[in-house]
């Protein structure tokens, strides 16, 4: 059980990297800094990513406390 979770994990963790990364097109360094201060709101496929984002974090963060309590 807890390698069928471990799998799950790098998968549900390489899914939330890619989601993050593709969000951030567009943003130089210099809105690492906060020298990019423009605030839009989110629309079209921007909003989906967005909130695929919030739910795979949500499962992942799941997923990472089920398998710490399973291996107590």
């Amino acid at each position: 059980m807890e390698i069928y979770l471990d799998i799950i994990e790098d998968i549900l963790a390489i899914t939330l990297i890619v989601l993050v990364l593709v969000q951030s097109k567009g943003a130089g360094l210099g809105a690492v800094f906060g020298g990019d201060t423009i605030y839009k709101t989110r629309r079209g496929v921007e909003k989906t990513i967005f909130q695929a984002t919030i739910g795979v974090s949500i499962v992942f963060f799941s997923v990472a406390l089920l398998n710490v309590i399973l291996q107590k």
